[in-house]
């Protein structure tokens, strides 16, 4: 057998047949319309009236109104057609909009404050998290530490209890160290839990990384932090990306501890969307338009690092 013909036959195998590639294709796309499509059902309720929101069959085509959103972030009273006509005439769109349905705003609802603590709480903890972990994980890759696989085995067994078996004791905890619905109760109990799984993605990541670079740097007169920081973070930059966005997505999403340690001060989104109330029932529209609203920081800051995700989560480190 000739080397052409040698060739054309190793392409052939490795080739997937035009068949093959649009059958691959089409699961990819069914696959991205069922994942995605709840999300989209949720962005258009965020835009539907309360009637055509709980309406049956559902309404596909709908007029669409900014009712949910002012809902989110307004509280309101019902008052009589009569107030309403003594009232001068609404200086805004969203007045406007309220007085239609014989209601005034009387303040802004504490959506914001709820949201500013998903942030705080979300990232702070994330930094922790991976900071933490970074270290822990350098130190377990390149240095030689007593007992070191049940020091990890017992890291990783952490991540194994479901948080309800530790709730009540976190929340006696907590109580008697006055740290019960606080902004830092919350970042270091996310920390602690998330420091588990950043430890052992990074300690993967940092062990592809050869240890030559760093000697060469410690040659040339590097101190151990300065060889870290210049020669080994930089090639881990998306190990820690990818492993950003994983802790950042539990801490975002986390609701057990959230409503058990939190009622008012630090109380996150998650917690808040399910009893946002409104006359006579469970406002849709405006749950609708906190769950969009919710979901935009997380995807924001995934897109951000999406390349380092794609090459993270299939441990796309330096290697040897």
């Amino acid at each position: 057998m000739t080397a052409a013909a040698t060739r054309s036959t190793a392409h052939s195998i490795v080739e997937a047949s035009p068949r093959a590639k649009a059958f691959a294709g089409g699961l990819v796309i069914l696959y991205a319309v069922i994942t995605i499509l709840p999300l989209l059902w949720i962005v258009a309720t965020a835009f539907k009236s309360q009637s055509d929101a709980i309406a049956y069959p559902p309404k596909v085509i709908f007029e669409p109104t900014l009712e949910g959103y002012v809902n989110l972030f307004t509280v309101r009273t019902r008052q009589t057609p009569d107030f309403i006509a003594k009232l001068p005439p609404p200086a805004t769109w969203y007045d406007k909009l309220v007085r239609e349905h014989d209601m005034v705003i009387a303040g802004p609802s504490k959506v914001v404050p709820r949201f500013v603590n998903s942030l705080i709480i979300g990232f702070g903890s994330t930094f922790l998290a991976v900071f933490l972990g970074t270290l822990a994980a350098y130190a377990f890759s390149r240095f030689r530490i007593p007992l070191a696989d049940d020091l990890l085995f017992f890291i990783l067994s952490t991540r194994m209890m479901p948080p309800v078996a530790v709730a009540i004791p976190i929340y006696l905890m907590y109580r008697q160290l006055n740290l019960t619905d606080t902004r830092l109760g919350m970042i270091l109990l996310y920390t602690a839990v998330n420091v588990s799984l950043a430890v052992w993605l990074l300690k993967g990541f940092i062990d592809e990384i050869p240890r030559e670079y760093e000697e060469a740097a410690l040659v040339d007169g590097y101190t151990r932090l300065q060889a870290l920081r210049k020669v080994v973070l930089p090639q881990a930059v998306t190990g820690i990306a990818a492993t950003a966005i994983f802790c950042l997505i539990f801490s975002w999403n986390e609701y057990a501890f959230a409503v058990l340690l939190t009622s008012g001060e630090a109380q996150t989104m998650p917690p808040f969307i399910p009893f946002i109330i409104g006359e006579g029932g469970q406002d849709w529209p405006a749950v609708a338009a906190a769950t969009t609203l919710f979901v935009v920081p997380i995807v924001m800051f995934t897109v951000l690092l999406r390349k380092h995700l794609l090459r993270g989560i299939t441990f796309g480190a330096v290697r040897k």
